[in-house]
């Protein structure tokens, strides 16, 4: 891990991307080391939302979901509109069992979906879950909690 090397010294190191370095680490599996490295980009750049829903899905994938929660509320009293936090709240919100609070953030989140090809696998289960919360919500479904266990 680069920080380890710009820890002891190793001047070859001119400076760390420690975001990038999070990316890697949390796309193999290592939540707690991917957090420290975006703790550590944190620092170079504070209050970065991107960097904070980063630290959120990390929060999130080693069971810290309060912790995740507060983190993507926080992205969102700074931009109402980060779609990620939107999203990553929504589940937060449906995994402990409140699905009407959930709607109106993923109706935040289509609003402002990202438009890239790898997001839209998120948009379509965004989707799906709202158009099964909403028939939960009209009477569609005689059970919400089991609409709830399908969304999960």
């Amino acid at each position: 891990m680069a920080f380890w090397n710009k820890l002891f010294g190793d001047d070859r190191l001119q400076k760390v991307d420690y975001y990038r370095e999070g990316v890697e680490l949390l796309g193999d599996g290592k939540f707690h080391e991917a957090l420290t490295s975006f703790r550590l980009a944190l620092k170079e750049a504070p209050g970065d939302a991107v960097v904070l829903q980063q630290i959120a899905i990390c929060y999130t994938r080693i069971g810290m979901t309060e912790e995740a929660a507060k983190t993507y509320r926080h992205v969102l009293q700074k931009d109402p509109t980060a779609a990620g936090a939107h999203y990553g709240l929504a589940f937060i919100l449906l995994r402990s069992g409140r699905p009407q609070e959930a709607i109106p953030h993923l109706e935040a989140f289509l609003a402002n979906a990202p438009t890239d090809p790898e997001a839209q696998q998120h948009v379509e289960h965004a989707r799906t879950t709202l158009a099964q919360l909403r028939g939960a919500t009209h009477g569609d479904r005689p059970h919400p909690e089991g609409a709830q266990r399908d969304l999960l």
